[in-house]
């Protein structure tokens, strides 16, 4: 790859490679051998350090089973540049190791790595605020509209706000939060979309991990609304798009036998040329996909592998964080590997090689990389690609649950609320405490704060002079079955009912209704004769 930008240090691929150097020479079996006419004790040969380490690395969860032979052999190389082992004779790093009989030994002194120092980013100096209602303004009036005078509780009222406690109410205004801008909106985003990350990755800080500064929201929300119906990535600038020539030959080789859409010749060796085309794009980027400013952070995500609901959600996470037009390479790239893989009609690529293995070495160090080209990097990579080109589908989905919180907050954000004079508290915003009570203090607070605004409400509706007799008497029955302890507490006796509901009046009985009637009767009824 051409060019590098200096990231932050490589805190757990130093640590990956320590652990590994004590796994190798904590675990290597040393015996006697036999060379140059004399024995060297506590040695072995090249062809047992690479079958010993090849197998360790298959077993381990940070490797796994797709390490191959010949990485085994370029990391023992690397181990013999770096001390970790010697031939015979105390000679390192300026002959390649071998995988022969050559005999080797670990040298006495330690050769673990220090591990660098992690930058400190708790400043949080680019991490946005999240956005509350501390910044407020207020409804404009309406012009031309009197205000409204305070109005008795008349009966239509009652009916529309029979749930409400009567009393006086104190002055308040409405408001909203000032309009929430685009480059807002992207700062929540971004804040969220770390935080979440973090908790994710089960870390108590991001430093050394991630550096805010590197985030860019506008970034996270191209990635999930500017996508097509496959949920690929659209690109504004389509000079920042891959030529077409590859896009065709990607296509061409994931719809093998059916993807030829120039209709070119085939001849032997034409998916070969394909495939070795678009590996030549891939291979001249400046940096690797994932970039070097988040190497760190998907060097912590190998851990979780073994936990796929976990590792899945912190790539999806993870990959929003990436700049649209990588994202746009790499889903295609992924999408590409896992369709070759599968193709059960394409020939084999190579001759010695299976296709599935050809694939991961072949991209993988175009997706993962260090700036500082760590030893372990060609082994991480393979075991990251390896995992995300069999979960593509599900990493390059919009996590719902970070959509869910980012929504809901800047659906808050754009409510109105009233605001009491005298009161600079938003409860809507701030978190809530509670501490523990007894069951009969609990009991007792129910109590009152149930019965208060209902004690109101009873004595607004026996004081309201608008309302009809008849009426008054219908709701002031329908109040005491529903809330008994209420209405026998106001009204104890029949005489403290009497003083305050008016009376019914007395019932006319039939016959004395008809005594006073002053129309005569018609003619079919006079003959009716009633006793008084």
């Amino acid at each position: 790859m051409e060019g590098k930008v200096i990231g932050a240090g490589p805190y757990r691929a130093t640590k990956l490679w320590n652990e590994t150097i004590k796994l190798f020479r904590g675990g290597m079996p040393l015996r006697r051998h036999w060379a140059n006419f004399r024995y060297y004790d506590s040695t072995f040969t090249g062809t047992e350090a690479v079958d010993y380490l090849h197998e360790l690395l298959r077993s381990n969860y940070n490797f796994g089973p797709e390490v191959t032979r010949y990485q085994t052999l370029q990391l023992l190389r690397k181990f013999f540049k770096a001390h970790v082992i010697e031939d015979i004779k105390g000679r390192h790093g300026t002959e390649d190791f071998e995988d022969n009989s050559h005999l080797y030994r670990f040298p006495t002194m330690s050769p673990l790595k220090s591990l660098p120092t992690r930058p400190s980013w708790r400043d949080g100096s680019d991490l946005p605020r999240l956005i509350r209602w501390d910044d407020y303004e207020e409804l404009p009036q309406r012009e031309n509209v009197a205000p409204q005078k305070s109005a008795l509780l008349t009966s239509d009222l009652w009916n529309k706000r029979h749930s409400v406690a009567i009393g006086d109410v104190d002055e308040c205004k409405l408001i909203r939060r000032r309009e929430v801008t685009s480059k807002q909106v992207d700062h929540i985003w971004k804040s969220m979309t770390i935080t979440h990350l973090q908790k994710t990755l089960g870390l108590k800080t991001l430093d050394g991990v991630l550096n805010p500064a590197h985030v860019n929201g506008r970034h996270i929300v191209h990635n999930i609304f500017n996508v097509n119906k496959a949920g690929v990535v659209v690109l504004e600038n389509r000079a920042e798009d891959m030529p077409y020539w590859v896009i065709s030959a990607m296509r061409c080789l994931a719809k093998w036998p059916d993807g030829n859409d120039a209709k070119q010749p085939l001849y032997p060796g034409f998916e070969r040329d394909v495939l070795r085309t678009v590996a030549d794009y891939y291979q001249r980027l400046k940096e690797p996909l994932l970039t070097f400013h988040l190497y760190e952070v998907f060097v912590n995500i190998l851990s979780l592998l073994q936990e796929q609901e976990n590792a899945t959600e912190a790539l999806q996470v993870s990959c929003l964080l990436l700049p649209p037009p990588n994202r746009r390479q790499l889903q295609l790239l992924l999408r590409l590997m896992a369709r070759v893989c599968h193709n059960p009609h394409l020939p084999p690529l190579n001759d010695a090689i299976a296709t599935r293995t050809l694939m991961v070495q072949m991209f993988s160090p175009c997706v993962l990389g260090s700036a500082d080209d760590m030893d372990l990097d060609e082994l991480l990579a393979t075991k990251l690609v390896t995992f995300m080109m069999e979960h593509h589908n599900i990493i390059f989905q919009v996590n719902t649950k970070l959509q869910c919180q980012v929504e809901e907050h800047l659906s808050h954000l754009k409510r109105a609320q009233i605001k009491y004079a005298g009161s600079d508290t938003d409860f809507s915003a701030s978190p809530a405490f509670c501490r523990q009570i007894k069951r009969v203090d609990c009991e007792e607070q129910k109590v009152i704060g149930t019965q208060i605004p209902l004690q109101q409400l009873l004595e607004g509706l026996i004081a309201d002079e608008e309302l009809p007799a008849k009426d008054k008497r219908k709701r002031l029955k329908q109040f005491q079955k529903s809330y008994p302890e209420v209405y026998q507490k106001r009204f104890p006796t029949e005489e403290s009912k009497a003083a305050v509901i008016p009376e019914k009046p007395p019932r006319l009985k039939p016959h004395l209704m008809f005594l006073n009637l002053k129309k005569p009767f018609p003619p079919f009824q006079r003959s009716w004769s009633f006793r008084a």
